[in-house]
């Protein structure tokens, strides 16, 4: 489990404790963790281990995955650092690290994403440098620098790189979000 998102996880404590209308005794009775450690994790200075977050997800009546899913992004902030070492060859670079509703990747090189995709959310495909052959919907589209590709959730497709200096940022909502048109059937 990622440090950094278990962290982060304190304020989705404290506010599926308050909407059991639970205090921090109670809790802690449940989940045999004391109230000092307890209330460090909702405020976000203590680090809770696997073990311990299932005893406090129990104690809350739910799921540790689901604390994690709960995390509020709105409160982080990230900064990915350029490597300059990493600009030459094929490279796939993750910009936004962790569990978080967006994800966005780069793509640099002659990438060839030949096998159809299914993304179950919507995704934006921006190309930066080079050119892209994109296939969707049964049309080809032909992208150059500074293009913008937008797909709806539930569109196949597939797409290439074209040459070696080519670089794209793909940007998804993630796959475990729920969208509305999720909740449309």
């Amino acid at each position: 489990m990622d440090e950094k998102v278990t962290l982060r996880v304190g304020p989705a404590v404290r506010r599926r404790r308050r909407a059991l209308e639970l205090t921090l005794a109670a809790v802690a009775e449940r989940s045999g963790l004391s109230v000092p450690f307890l209330s460090q994790v909702e405020n976000q200075r203590a680090r809770p281990s696997l073990r311990s977050l299932e005893a406090v997800a129990d104690a809350l009546e739910t799921t540790a995955v689901e604390l994690m899913d709960s995390v509020d992004p709105a409160h982080t902030v990230e900064v990915v650092r350029a490597d300059p070492e990493d600009r030459g060859g094929k490279e796939i670079r993750t910009l936004v690290p962790g569990h978080h509703q967006l994800e966005a990747l780069e793509f640099t090189g002659d990438h060839d994403e030949g096998r159809e995709q299914l993304h179950r959310n919507d995704e934006l495909l921006y190309v930066v440098e080079g050119t892209v052959e994109v296939e969707a919907e049964g049309r080809a589209h032909r992208l150059g620098r500074g293009d913008t590709l937008y797909l709806t959730g539930g569109v196949r497709h597939r797409w290439r790189a074209t040459g070696p200096d080519t670089r794209i940022l793909l940007v998804t909502v993630a796959d475990h979000v729920d969208t509305e048109a999720d909740t449309r059937d």
